[in-house]
């Protein structure tokens, strides 16, 4: 089997229109495929099974000389010797064309000497700014602290960086990716930012701002992922759209695609197959209890629905619509099911884990429905305190963190019922991403709030322009906190920071809509990364 987008088809999804508003059902209703391309809710995330071309079967031999190749790259790295400059750039090839999983080992072998040179001989110094940079960049993103004052040789008195490092386009970029892995208090980070952020929008005047402020570290944070979409791993997705949910809601969103992304973004591994479609079952329930609490339930279903899930009880549920009695037995089954394959592969048994969580995320939407029945706005710390909830980023973690096994203490367990720094971080990130104006997914009214407004009530003298900018500082504090979680953090296995690191750098591209309410940029590289041949 091949993966086939099916981007020219789309399908309108509701729960039960009841306004005057057009709804996505009424909008269903006046479908016309002719018109596809001009409708902002066009749903792209479907998936259609088609024949693989035999053009596409691997040669048997491929196997073997793929071993060949890795053996012959091993033992380069592992003989590059004194030449740090070559194991680094080698390092940076691997990791930017995803194989470095491939390596582990003997990366960690070189960057770990390379990491006791460094400190014994002040690192960093006698190097370019390339090397300084890159060499900065990688140590920290395996996790060993390399202090920032390394970049103060290239700053004068006043501590700004020499204007001639700016004629230098590549220098730039190697400066402005490890400016991103700063933390709270590294000002010379900050200004290493600046600086070369601001050169790059006047030498790549291809790029806005936007686009600059989160391209480049995007480049170098997100590790497409060389993995085989296979048949099996279709056919799964495929098998979990039949649970019952698409057959009695069909008007929800039905984005699997999609759903998967969020995975496949979290956990790279090839290896991991299996706890990627496990965690994509989560993640649709998110995006359909979203629809459910922002638009299409009543206050007083969406209250009842939520002290069934609060209570755990089926009983609560009688009074509900069919659709909500369905969608609780899904989550409550689901929970179950999750929770018995955790104890079975681990021996731990997570289901009062994940319940807490479900019932944090109904609780948080809740809030939010009361929020817009009462017509009242909620102060910006207030919203964002519930909106970190809301973005469902710990359904994602916690699931995530049961299902990876690794770090399963008591100790850990109690730390990730309490939403710690490695999680509300990138919830953090996502949720005020998404409330910058660029983020109104496709089958969305725009009726959940947003932290932008919240602020401007607060602040009556902000215009939007500076309101936006504060949103970008509350990013880049949350970027540091969650860059100081992964490098200083003893209690979680690396797997896990790995992943809550991938979700925050997949934000920027899940959340970057057009005016058309699609996401171009998601799309292209989705198509390239799993349904474009790539030549043998």
């Amino acid at each position: 089997m091949a993966l086939h987008f099916n981007f020219k088809s789309c399908r309108f999804f509701s729960f039960k229109p009841q306004s005057a508003v057009t709804t996505k059902a009424q909008l269903s209703q006046n479908f016309n495929p002719v018109q596809i391309d001009s409708l902002p809710n066009a749903n792209k995330w479907n998936i259609v099974e088609e024949e693989r071309s035999s053009a596409l079967k691997k040669p048997r031999d491929l196997c073997i000389k793929h071993s060949e190749k890795l053996k012959m790259v091993k033992h380069e790295l592992s003989n590059v010797g004194e030449n740090s400059l070559k194991g680094l750039h080698m390092i940076d090839a691997m990791q930017r064309l995803n194989i470095d999983y491939h390596f582990q080992e003997e990366i960690e072998t070189f960057l770990q000497r390379n990491y006791v040179n460094s400190t014994t001989n002040s690192c960093g110094s006698g190097h370019d700014l390339h090397e300084t940079a890159l060499q900065f960049r990688l140590l920290r993103q395996q996790g060993h602290f390399v202090p920032a004052e390394v970049f103060k040789k290239f700053t004068n008195k006043e501590e700004k960086f020499n204007p001639k490092l700016g004629e230098n386009i590549n220098e730039m970029i190697d400066l402005f990716e490890a400016s991103q892995l700063n933390i709270e208090g590294e000002d010379i980070l900050d200004e290493a930012g600046k600086f070369s952020r601001q050169v790059l929008k006047e030498r790549v005047v291809y790029l806005g701002n936007n686009e600059l402020a989160m391209f480049v570290p995007y480049k170098k944070w997100q590790k497409w992922i060389s993995v085989c979409f296979n048949a099996y791993t279709i056919k799964r997705l495929l098998k979990f759209q039949g649970l019952g949910l698409v057959n009695e809601l069909p008007h929800a969103r039905n984005q699997p695609l999609k759903w998967y992304i969020w995975s496949l973004a979290c956990l790279p591994d090839p290896v991991l197959s299996e706890e990627r479609i496990e965690l994509t079952k989560p993640i649709s329930l998110i995006y359909i209890l979203d629809d459910i609490f922002d638009i299409y339930g009543t206050l007083d279903e969406l209250t009842l629905f939520t002290e069934a899930v609060a209570r755990w009880d089926n009983t609560v549920i009688e009074q509900l619509p069919d659709y909500m009695k369905t969608c609780f037995s899904v989550l409550y089954d689901l929970t179950n099911e999750i929770s018995s394959k955790v104890y079975q592969k681990h021996g731990w048994d997570p289901t009062d884990s994940l319940r807490k969580t479900w019932m944090s995320l109904c609780k948080a939407f809740l809030v939010e429905a009361e929020w817009f029945a009462s017509g009242k706005l909620p102060s910006a710390e207030e919203y964002l305190k519930n909106g970190i909830v809301s973005s469902g980023v710990h359904i994602v973690l916690v699931h995530l963190f049961f299902l990876l096994g690794k770090g399963l203490t008591k100790e850990n367990v109690q730390i990730i019922d309490t939403t710690p720094e490695i999680i509300s971080s990138p919830a953090t990130i996502l949720r005020l991403w998404d409330d910058l104006g660029n983020a109104q997914d496709e089958n969305q009214q725009g009726k959940d709030g947003s932290y932008v407004n919240c602020l401007m009530m607060d602040r009556p003298n902000y215009t939007m322009r500076r309101a936006r900018e504060q949103v970008m500082c509350k990013i880049s504090d949350a970027w540091k906190s969650l860059n100081q979680e992964c490098l200083f953090d003893s209690h979680f296995h690396t797997s896990f920071t790995k992943a809550s690191l991938n979700l925050a750098r997949m934000v920027p591209l899940m959340y970057s809509y057009d005016d058309k309410h699609s996401l171009p940029g998601l799309e292209e590289q989705v198509k390239s990364l799993l349904y474009d041949k790539v030549p043998l």
